[in-house]
């Protein structure tokens, strides 16, 4: 009997020990996201955060690491430029906003030129300072988060950003659309949520935004940019507030997302070149817009976009083409195919007296509209507007405007007025519904073709 006992007591110790050396094991492993929070408040070295030698925790820059509170209210935006300035400096570095935290900040640039490999990743919330008066007095009102000058760049996450727009919208500078015919105050000077400048090989995949104060995402002087799925939503009276906006930027691929706004869904102008836009569900919105080019006399070059197996809701127009009298410059190349709409106002127009006033007149000189294809569009429209309206220039008409599988139909009532045309030319390749007579065969006899510009990028 004391021999078993002598032997359970040995058993007893054993176990306690196995526990004791597990749970000590455990305790020793690191935690990337927590460890060096609780260790401390103070961000880590420089060479800390650069020493090859340790392990892949050191490739991720948690903005907690460097202050960040994340409640909602305290300016994290310091804690943020610091996060950001460490891991530019390592290849391949992660900077970490967590989950089941909101972090503020204010207008901000993230500049590169940073290592290879740099990600963005945003799993718990961004959020915007809530309206102009509680924006730094010294920060830009024309954008909120701006990353300039990066390469092979990821911006990405399960998280959300938040442009907290409403107190924008509400400013009492530029009328806009209410319920019921009224109208209510909107932005004049409101900052775009997410600006890229001057960038190439970015990639922005498996992101929320919402409520930006105007546009969500804008691209300027980019090129090789790939947008997947990504979800914009703001509401339909919100002003200005353009999902996605392509200015001056080449090789741009926009795929599974879907947008609703308060603006156009995408809005492409001058400089865009090889954009590439599939399975993309708009609306509410002003939908997918090339222009306005030309505006104040200017010059605008807009070619090679396409726009495929995409579905439009609920929005002031579906496939918009639209330029400014005087302008310079040239819209070609542009297809559109296998597009669904329902319940669209213009689902397919090109608007060459694009104005925001009774004022605009007539001009000798317009932006050249050329080689436009329209391919397997259906659906419905909104009979307060024909259902395919092509009004060109004077001058310069529109050319080569093929157009086929086309089947609209009324939303609601009876079709009110048929398709117009004003010096449109091209051709119908199958039946369309309802029946296009007024586009005219061929080619003009003549045409101003002086500064008509062709694209070159």
């Amino acid at each position: 009997m004391a021999k078993l006992q002598t032997t359970d007591a040995l058993l007893s110790s054993r176990c306690l020990f196995l526990v004791f050396a597990l749970v000590c094991l455990l305790s020793s492993v690191r935690d990337c996201n927590a460890a060096r929070v609780l260790s401390s408040s103070e961000p880590p070295s420089q060479s800390f955060a650069n020493d090859s030698s340790s392990d892949d925790c050191d490739q991720i820059f948690n903005v907690q690491y460097y202050g960040a509170v994340g409640d909602g209210v305290t300016d994290d935006t310091e804690a943020f430029q610091l996060a950001w300035q460490a891991a530019c400096e390592v290849e391949s570095a992660v900077v970490e906003v967590p989950q089941g935290y909101s972090f503020m900040i204010q207008s901000t640039i993230f500049s590169g030129p940073c290592k290879g490999g740099l990600s963005f990743q945003v799993d718990g919330v961004l959020l915007a300072p809530d309206g102009p008066d509680c924006w730094n007095e010294n920060s830009s009102k024309l954008n909120w988060i701006v990353f300039y000058k990066l390469q092979n760049f990821t911006l990405q996450g399960k998280g959300l950003i938040d442009g907290n727009g409403q107190k924008w919208w509400d400013l009492p500078c530029k009328p806009h659309k209410g319920p019921n015919g009224t109208t209510l105050p909107g932005p004049c000077e409101s900052p775009t949520a997410i600006k890229f400048f001057d960038s190439s090989n970015v990639t922005l995949r498996d992101l929320r935004i919402r409520n930006s104060p105007q546009m969500h995402l804008r691209f300027d002087y980019s090129k090789s940019v790939v947008i997947d799925n990504i979800i914009i939503n703001t509401p339909a009276l919100s002003p200005n507030t353009d999902g996605i906006h392509v200015s001056g930027s080449q090789s741009v691929g926009i795929y599974n997302s879907a947008i609703s706004t308060g603006d156009d869904c995408i809005s492409i102008v001058s400089g865009a070149a090889n954009v590439d836009i599939r399975n993309v569900t708009c609306g509410p919105s002003h939908g997918i817009s090339i222009g306005g080019l030309g505006n104040h006399n200017s010059q605008g070059c807009v070619c090679n976009i396409s726009v495929s197996d995409v579905v439009i809701l609920n929005s002031d127009n579906g496939l918009r083409i639209k330029t400014w009298q005087g302008g310079l410059g040239s819209v070609s190349g542009v297809t559109f195919d296998n597009v669904y709409v329902e319940n669209v106002r213009n689902p397919i127009i090109i608007d060459q007296f694009y104005c925001f006033s009774k004022g605009c007149h007539n001009a000798t000189m317009a932006v050249y509209v050329s080689d436009i294809a329209y391919r397997g569009i259906r659906g419905t429209y909104d009979v307060k507007s024909p259902a395919m309206h092509f009004a060109c220039s004077d001058t310069i008409p529109c050319t080569n405007i093929t157009l086929a599988n086309i089947e609209l139909l009324p939303a609601q009532g009876q079709m009110i007025e048929n398709p117009f045309c004003w010096n449109a030319y091209g051709s119908t390749q199958t039946l369309i519904i309802p029946p296009l007579e007024c586009l005219q065969e061929g080619k003009p006899h003549s045409t101003i073709q002086g500064n008509i510009d062709s694209c070159s990028y």
